[in-house]
């Protein structure tokens, strides 16, 4: 035996497994999930016709750039925004607590105005530069906003030229606050209160920051997945998923033995890979998602049975182990590429022409697990296969399932 190509092989087994054992759970656990996994909020907008506005393909277009910045605003983690024909938006919302609130904030149209007491409005929300919650001195919510450089200078004209009277602060023209004012304010900053809690003056900056809707929009479908439904998902995916792992490292053991074996710590190595590069790439992990990753493990164990029975061929043809396996990858290769490089095309077009989010994250993992499948197959299988013949530990072909 030679031990240096054993301990290679060995200490690169050892690695793989502990590595897995500290890494391979962390790494599940932290990568984000989607509304099927955690539960949230699924929510149809579409846009209708107004006397004082229409619906075109530029209003849908800013209508789903507001809904974004409000969402972003509320702090919802890997919210999904995307539009849906002509008219509609899809907006998921994962994690939600309180749905009725957020689609409230959502489907507001958020026109701001400012008027003074004849009831004329001279500055809009388009007049503002920022929006923030803070609490007075008094410990009360209110909303402090900051004004473009044209828009603090109307603010400063109204604010003159009404000193002793009553301005209207209005949101989709419900008054919000009617303050006197004092003096001219020629900073460009003021101060809405009138907010009954710290998070209700968060919602009113988020709508203010994002601005107003360009058309009105009307919520004509919401789907509420609870916490509880998204954890039995998520309990039975991953039950499938080990289940599956545990009976491909089963059947490779039984049919290939050591290259079976070689195969399952390769097959370690191939989830480990996976689950770093979703979690580098900041992927969200859905039912789907889940799917596309038992599928591409098993394209990873298929390249592996195709090298082995081409092995075993080679071998029974008189050929000796070391030549036999060679061959096996040789022969195997064109057929594996083939098949690998078909599935990768197929989760292209998935990709680019899917309709949802879900078909989309699909076909990422899918097609992702393809391509670590493929560097595990060819690679990662070849150089563990190599060190253990080269040990030459084991001479007989049975030992290699042949």
């Amino acid at each position: 035996m030679r031990w240096d190509n054993m301990s290679k092989f060995l200490i690169a087994v050892a690695a793989t497994l502990l590595v897995a054992g500290f890494y391979m759970l962390p790494l599940a656990t932290s990568i984000r999930q989607g509304l099927d996994l955690q539960g949230g909020t699924h929510v149809v907008m579409e846009a209708v016709d107004t006397p004082e506005a229409k619906v075109d393909d530029d209003a849908v277009q800013r209508v789903v750039k507001v809904i974004e910045q409000r969402v972003n605003g509320l702090g919802l983690t890997e919210p999904v925004i995307q539009r849906q024909g002509d008219r509609r938006v899809i907006v998921e919302l994962p994690g939600v607590k309180d749905p009725e609130k957020a689609i409230e904030i959502l489907g507001k149209t958020a026109m701001l105005e400012f008027q003074d007491e004849s009831g004329a409005t001279v500055l809009t929300g388009k007049d503002l530069k920022d929006a923030k919650a803070q609490m007075d001195q008094s410990k009360r919510s209110l909303v402090s906003i900051e004004f473009s450089d044209e828009g603090g200078k109307k603010f400063a004209d109204l604010t003159r030229n009404n000193i002793g009277k009553r301005i209207s602060i209005l949101l989709d023209k419900q008054v919000l606050t009617s303050p006197v004012v004092q003096e001219a304010i020629p900073s460009g900053k003021a101060q809405i209160t009138g907010s009954n809690s710290i998070e209700e003056a968060t919602n009113l900056a988020v709508l203010l920051r994002s601005g107003s809707l360009p058309v009105k929009v009307e919520v004509v479908e919401t789907r509420t997945v609870g916490p509880s439904l998204g954890q039995d998902s998520k309990d039975k995916s991953m039950k499938a998923f080990a289940i599956g792992i545990i009976a491909i490292s089963v059947f490779m053991l039984l049919f290939y033995r050591m290259s079976g074996f070689v195969a399952n710590i390769a097959l370690v190595l191939y989830v480990l890979m996976l689950l770093f590069s979703l979690k580098m790439l900041n992927a969200t992990l859905t039912l789907p998602g889940i799917a596309g990753i038992i599928l591409s493990i098993g394209m990873a164990v298929d390249a592996n049975v195709l090298i082995f029975e081409r092995f075993k061929e080679e071998y029974h043809a008189g050929k000796t182990l070391r030549a036999a396996m060679d061959a096996g990858f040789h022969r195997a290769f064109n057929t594996i590429i083939d098949s690998h490089l078909t599935t990768i095309f197929s989760c292209v077009v998935l990709f680019f022409l899917g309709s949802s989010g879900l078909i989309k994250g699909f076909a990422i993992t899918l097609g992702l697990g393809t391509v670590l499948s493929l560097i595990t197959a060819i690679v990662i299988t070849k150089i563990l296969v190599k060190l253990l013949m080269n040990a030459n530990a084991f001479k007989n072909g049975k030992t290699f399932g042949a």
